[in-house]
């Protein structure tokens, strides 16, 4: 890559003395990277062309193109950052140092039981560097932006690399790096990232919906020009002037899509969408008008996102209708600088900054970012932080209102207790019930879109630690999981310590899992001393969720969560998770005749009446076959396994109870095998056996069991 490209991406106002800077950034950057080379064989400095490109392409100021091409030269060479501050500014060395990943770091907040802090594994380095980048979207941004377009030129270049690191890198895109694109709104960044993730994390899928697309494209692309024609015209004999374009689907929103609503292919990729670009914001209600008024609009498809813009200031109109053919057509109506914003975002104010002494809208912006990450200085730990950002910020959002008519962004399936601790601490700790819509609700009620909610508070007293149970799910945002661990850390840690080993031996017990070495234990989540641990689950640092799973990777064959030969049916596995690509709701079963086990290299063949046989590729029915136009391309989804638990429940007898508990058990998606009811007095006992995919599962079933009314207890039992 050639420093001329970079030179070309600039705006056209860009002065002499800034390309002079920038080159000047490149000949350092060259000479720092000097001999260094990347999987693909190349020089390392076309890496750093390349992000500085993808930046001034973004029209990012001419600082951050410079830090953009310096991005790699303190972690990677001996360039030092007090030398970039002296040859380029503060501004510079402090978004280089912004962007540097971290090396050698130890653990935030635990220790080996030495007192010393471990040093970090790799992986942890990774989500500190994570840490350490979402932390600094509250600070500049710019920070971020230089960060995703490193992650995505890197995806650009991932085939050079060996799979496992394709697939780790692939999907720590799809999980963080796409989300925060969207979240910033930098819509163009974010659906090539998701369309390269997409590739290399299922590659089979990928290439099939490719395929697919491919063979259509020329009909597509007829069928979109005579579409976009007939919508302009309309628009022009009523006198509004616009430009009418088709708006591309990509794949991954295909496959998503698919995926969500369990339908193939065909379904999806036939709806056809348009964006119809005015001159001002009347102009598109005045649009939405003239097409609603020609073709009927589909119910519930409309949303005004001018009137009341997403929470990352994405504006626009959004409709669908019933075309002349009798299919959906989806229309987006914006204004040119509605369409910039959508398109680059945060990133768009940089492209109307000419002019302006102040842009108001860039710094509502950065407001909203460092709201957004005001609390998270509190998390602590590294890895729960990643998780916070995940749940609490990349996540669907729900967006309910306050009594007075505020609206409230929290993340989707949050409750009653998420929304008190969103408006104020104090009202969180003194939560006590809700009304939702005017009618009084359980505090594990989910919230949904437009909900109105008001929060019934005490006068005094604090939370409940029963709210931090996950397998309750009382509480959903990490924001208030962190401010009601620090209520419980400011109590007295014998009370903390106390109530900790009541829940852990609780837990254990429920589940069967005796014999546990609880010191040994607490040294394997990296605590001092059993009473360590038993503190941390007390304040809430630590979920009992966390100790189970320890345990079950340290002695697995003690849990008997496995087959009892002779005393328990064998466990059982699923096959109908093979994915049939490019077809849906197709009935499948293994071949007989070579008997194909997950992991194994497969193919389907197609009987009329009868759906799918799987069959291993290697097959001598498969080889001997002519009829090659009944194969199709299959893959091994997620196979679930269950395993046969015994569960006693102890309850006060009461109408209803038996419906309850086999309704709960239903409902979380757990087959019954047996059951039997015995009474004494008014005391009744429930012998279930279950198929139980993990310990996981068990613990939260035995938690929802225990919160029906009547009931004592719910514990596992072993059998004999």
């Amino acid at each position: 890559m050639k420093l001329q490209r970079l030179l070309d991406a600039l705006p056209e106002g860009t002065s002499p003395a800034d390309r002079e800077l920038i080159a000047r950034a490149y000949q350092v950057a060259s000479k720092a990277h000097k001999g260094q080379k990347r999987a693909s064989g190349e020089p390392h400095i076309n890496h750093c062309l390349a992000v500085a490109t993808i930046m001034a392409e973004l029209g990012a100021p001419i600082p951050t193109v410079v830090a953009a091409l310096l991005h790699d030269a303190v972690e990677d060479t001996s360039l030092a950052l007090d030398e970039i501050e002296q040859e380029f500014g503060q501004e510079v060395a402090k978004l280089v140092d912004g962007v540097t990943k971290l090396a050698q770091l130890p653990r935030i907040s635990r220790t080996n039981g030495t007192g010393k802090p471990d040093r970090a594994s790799k992986s942890e380095l990774a989500i500190e560097t994570l840490r350490k980048t979402f932390l600094a979207m509250g600070d500049d941004v710019r920070v971020v932006v230089i960060k995703l377009a490193d992650r995505l030129h890197n995806m650009r270049t991932l085939s050079h690399l060996p799979r496992d690191k394709r697939v780790r890198i692939a999907e720590e895109t799809l999980e963080i790096f796409a989300p925060l694109a969207s979240r910033l709104g930098i819509w163009q960044v974010k659906w090539e990232l998701e369309d390269l993730g997409f590739r290399y994390v299922y590659p089979e899928e990928y290439k099939q919906l490719a395929e697919h697309v491919d063979t259509r494209r020329v009909d597509r692309e007829e069928n979109m020009r005579l579409i976009t024609q007939q919508v302009q015209g309309l628009l022009e004999i009523n006198g509004i002037e616009a430009e009418v374009e088709g708006r591309p689907k990509h794949l991954y929103s295909i496959y998503r899509k698919m995926e969500r609503k369990g339908v193939a292919f065909e379904e999806v990729f036939d709806i056809r969408a348009v964006r119809i670009l005015v001159h001002s914001e009347s102009d598109c209600y005045l649009a939405l008008g003239v097409i609603h008024k020609r073709w009927k609009p589909v119910p519930g498809t409309f949303d005004d996102y001018i009137a009341t813009p997403k929470d990352n200031f994405y504006q626009s109109l959004h409709t669908a209708v019933i075309f002349e053919d009798g299919k959906t057509l989806e229309v987006q109506i914006r204004t040119p600088e509605m369409h910039e914003n959508a398109e680059f975002g945060i990133a768009a104010h940089w492209r109307y900054k000419e002019g302006r002494t102040r842009d108001d809208g860039y710094e509502r912006r950065v407001n909203w970012l460092r709201k957004l990450m005001e609390w998270r200085q509190d998390v602590t730990d590294a890895s729960d932080f990643v998780d916070a950002m995940k749940s609490d910020v990349f996540e669907d959002r729900v967006y309910a209102f306050t009594p007075r008519g505020d609206i409230i962004d929290l993340p989707g399936g949050s409750t009653p207790i998420d929304f008190a601790y969103h408006i104020h601490t104090e009202i969180g700790h003194r939560c006590r019930g809700a009304k939702l819509n005017g009618k009084l609700v359980s505090l594990d009620t989910r919230l949904k879109t437009g909900d109105s909610v008001e929060i019934l508070t005490a006068k005094r007293g604090g939370p409940s630690r029963d709210w931090l149970n996950p397998s309750l799910e009382m509480v959903r945002s990490q924001r208030a999981r962190t401010k009601i661990g620090q209520w419980f850390r400011k109590q007295d840690r014998e009370q903390n310590l106390t109530h900790g080993q009541l829940l852990v031996e609780r837990e254990l017990r429920r589940l069967g899992i005796e014999d546990t070495q609880i010191d040994q234990l607490a040294r394997d989540l990296n605590y001092a001393s059993g009473d360590d641990l038993y503190a941390a689950v007390g304040v809430g640092d630590i979920n009992l969720g966390k100790i189970v799973k320890q345990v079950v990777e340290r002695d697995e064959a003690k849990l008997g969560i496995a087959p009892q030969v002779g005393r328990e049916p064998a466990a059982h596995e699923s096959t109908e998770e093979v994915q049939v690509l490019g077809l849906s709701g197709l009935l499948s079963k293994l071949g007989l005749c070579c008997n194909p086990v997950p992991g194994d290299p497969i193919i389907g063949y197609v009987t009329r009446g009868r759906g799918a046989t799987i069959h291993r590729q290697d097959c001598p029915n498969v080889l001997r076959s002519k009829e090659k136009e009944r194969m199709v391309s299959v893959s091994w989804g997620q196979v679930k396994r269950t395993f046969p638990v015994s569960v006693r429940i102890r309850a006060y007898d009461r109408d209803g109870l038996m419906r309850d508990v086999s309704t709960l058990v239903t409902n979380e998606g757990i087959n019954m095998s047996s059951i039997h009811v015995s009474t004494t007095e008014s005391l009744a006992i429930f012998d279930l056996v279950m198929g139980i995919t993990d310990l996981s599962q068990l613990s939260r079933l035995l938690n929802r069991l225990e919160a029906l009314p009547n009931v004592l207890e719910a514990r596992r039992v072993h059998p004999g």
